[in-house]
């Protein structure tokens, strides 16, 4: 059966085809990694050596990121939940742009500064397909389409930091793909990172900006054999974490949350 939700929004109304529901939202995240780490199981993935030549690349980054955007384009159109995945009606200040901009031009400086002399053409190719599929695939999952679930229930507060939550989460797996304790880390640096894309979303109010930052990001880290960007990883997640939580604790205090009914 299905259902016709409307979500209000400051701009309008936007008719759904399904209710939104926080259970929803886990399903499509779930199905998704479910897919996702199935390839990389498949495959053999060892994640420290990811960018390592043109058949890691195929096989631990193209591969599995094209089967979960299968696993995306089917649920997200089951919902008919994309208008208010992509689109944000209620953005932060413009300044709140200002560190995923810093974190644009780390990636930037990384690539100009990077060393690639390992890196084959072919290698180039699957590592542009590779990081325009991530950015559009976890921004997706783990901002767009759960915060139009999230907000059927949570405030702004909930709804970035669970959302985050769940995208540095999708990480932890990691541990058993190659990197072990470090797997940890990485989920820390991930939340930080994830309020950076936090911000692009909701300062521009659209999630391509979002996308392209997060592909930009993984696009520079893995073609590059120098660690530049990595090392300012923590500073940017720090940013990213402070300036968010105060954000939306004001906007909290200011205006209330939007309502699904």
């Amino acid at each position: 059966m299905v259902f016709t939700a409307a979500m209000h929004t400051n701009s309008g109304t936007t008719t759904l085809r399904v209710r939104p529901r926080v259970w929803l939202g886990l399903v499509a995240f779930v199905a998704y990694l479910a897919v996702f780490y199935a390839i990389w199981i498949v495959n053999g993935i060892d994640y420290a050596r990811v960018g390592e030549s043109e058949d890691t690349l195929l096989r631990w980054y193209v591969a599995p990121l094209a089967g979960g955007l299968v696993v995306l384009l089917i649920t997200i159109s089951l919902f008919g939940w994309w208008r208010p995945a992509l689109r944000e009606t209620r953005r932060l200040p413009k300044s709140a742009a200002v560190v995923p901009a810093i974190m644009a031009a780390v990636a930037i400086l990384n690539l100009v500064f990077g060393e690639f002399s390992r890196v084959t053409m072919t290698m180039w190719l699957f590592l542009v397909v590779g990081s325009v599929l991530v950015g559009f695939n976890e921004e997706l999952a783990a901002r767009g389409q759960l915060f139009v679930a999230l907000r059927s229930r949570f405030g702004e507060v909930g709804v970035w930091f669970l959302s985050t939550a769940l995208f540095s989460l999708l990480h932890l797996p990691n541990f058993f793909f190659g990197i072990g304790a470090l797997a940890f880390l990485q989920v820390v640096i991930q939340f930080g990172l994830g309020s950076v894309y936090y911000l692009a979303f909701r300062s521009t109010g659209s999630l391509v900006p979002a996308m392209l930052l997060h592909g930009l990001w993984d696009f520079s880290t893995f073609s590059s054999s120098l660690p530049y960007a990595g090392l300012a990883a923590p500073f940017l997640g720090i940013a990213g974490f402070v300036v968010a939580l105060v954000l939306v604790v004001k906007e909290r205090r200011r205006s209330p949350a939007p309502r699904v009914s």
